[in-house]
């Protein structure tokens, strides 16, 4: 009976082959298995088993059916080459390297071998290199070491979460996802992999949805330090944020700066979140006439978030109630160049035109009276000042003070032609007289 029993698997054995070399891999391990069935005993059996999971990339599978092989028969060399081919794909470099040292002692002319020894170390170095890196929080290095290491180890969750997370931290958060993503789709359960996830949300301003996930990691993974400082931080946040929303709403401007002040001590990392928070700094400036801070405010956003749109329309109007038109300008170009719809565009030709009337000539401080003057007070000035700068007043000074005084009699002439005329003194006050469609008339049309 053992005879035809050894005679079946070995039948059994050739089948897989068979389906081994035609690649139906699914089919190999089914007669593998039937084989194993009937002879648990058989290293090769398992050695056989071992490749045709590998090739099915069922790698943790792969690595007991090697563990098993050597276990039946210690001078195996395929088995140790498999199981430590295994470990390398895993990421387990050290384990690698003691299955290889155990090849090269059995087969000391190896050249393969030496290969995979050479593989084993560098990602060792890899993993020492991207320790490092992470402490001085250099993530760009960990991102490149993980992406060599993985070269060899392409099923190493480990590596894959920890780049993951640098990614994260480097603000490429589609990559992060995608990476934590592929991992969840295997392993479900993988704590870290729910950590960047929830931190990716995080960073993106989805609060909520980001302390499901921390939470969640907490579940598969109760120690997780990471996950439990974020989920802490999150919290906060999201909590200090609303109380200077509601604080804002309800006009105690003085109490919502203090509140935002506090939310931006939080967690320098979150840099979407803060952006915000400074722009609703600047805002709650803005309403206490901060105007300077309430800028600088909007310039901390902007450094963040470089696309803030909101924080350079805020800095924009700061800047439009300070007279620092060539400022307003560039912010609302930069707006409009961005999204070019009608409010935007109108805003920048306003600006345009406020910048425009501060360089020309300013009429009301020729004359010396106030933009609200009646006509009365108008002529009043007008009569004052051309009688002060009247060539006749300075016949007896020298060639450079009469040309002087000569040059500001015109000016307070040309001031007053403008402003004593209702319809010219209107399309003054309005910039009307400085519109390019007006001035360019009969040039171009």
């Amino acid at each position: 009976y053992s005879f035809s029993n050894g005679h079946c698997s070995e039948g059994f054995k050739e089948q897989g082959n068979a389906f081994y070399v035609k690649k139906d891999y699914a089919e190999a391990f089914n007669f593998y298995t039937k084989a194993i069935d009937l002879c648990p005993k058989n290293a090769s059996y398992y050695g056989n088993r071992a490749a045709t999971l590998m090739m099915l990339s069922r790698y943790r599978e792969a690595l007991e059916d090697s563990q098993q092989a050597v276990r039946l028969d210690d001078t195996f060399m395929k088995g140790h080459m498999r199981e430590g081919k295994c470990h390398l794909l895993l990421g387990n470099a050290m384990a690698a390297s003691r299955c290889f040292q155990k090849v090269q002692e059995l087969e000391p002319e190896n050249s393969q071998v030496q290969q995979e020894l050479k593989s084993a170390e560098s990602i060792l170095e890899f993993e020492r290199l991207a320790e490092i890196s992470f402490e001085k929080r250099d993530f760009r290095m960990v991102v490149f070491c993980m992406d060599r290491a993985l070269q060899s180890a392409s099923a190493c969750h480990r590596f894959k979460v920890l780049k993951a997370e640098c990614l994260a931290l480097l603000g490429r958060y589609p990559e992060a996802q995608s990476v934590a993503s592929d991992i969840l789709r295997m392993d479900s359960t993988n704590g870290d992999a729910l950590y960047v996830r929830g931190l990716c949300l995080y960073y993106e301003d989805c609060i909520d949805k980001a302390v499901q996930f921390f939470v969640q990691a907490l579940r598969m993974a109760p120690d997780h330090e990471k996950a439990r400082l974020a989920c802490r931080n999150a919290k906060a946040l999201k909590a200090k944020k609303e109380e200077g929303n509601k604080a804002f709403k309800e006009g105690s401007y003085e109490e919502a700066y203090d509140l935002y002040s506090e939310a931006l001590t939080i967690d320098p990392n979150n840099i979407k979140t803060n952006a915000k928070l400074y722009c609703n700094r600047a805002t709650v400036g803005s309403k206490l006439n901060k105007l300077d801070q309430a800028i600088e405010d909007c310039t901390k956003a902007i450094k963040l978030d470089e696309t803030y749109i909101k924080a350079y329309m805020r800095r924009a109007q700061c800047y439009m109630d300070t007279e620092q038109y060539e400022e307003a300008v560039r912010d609302y170009e930069k707006v409009y160049q961005t999204e070019k719809t009608k409010e935007h565009k109108s805003l920048l030709k306003n600006a345009q035109l406020e910048l425009k009337k501060s360089k020309r000539k300013d009429y009301y401080k020729v004359l010396g009276v106030e933009k609200n003057a009646t006509e009365d007070e108008i002529k009043k000035a007008y009569r004052k000042r051309a009688l002060m700068h009247h060539p006749d007043r300075h016949s007896g000074a020298s060639a450079e003070v009469q040309k002087e005084e000569e040059k500001k009699f015109k000016e307070v002439g040309e001031a007053f032609t403008v402003l004593s005329d209702p319809k010219k003194k209107s399309r003054y006050d309005s910039g009307h007289d400085l519109e390019d469609d007006d001035m360019n008339m009969g040039l171009f049309h």
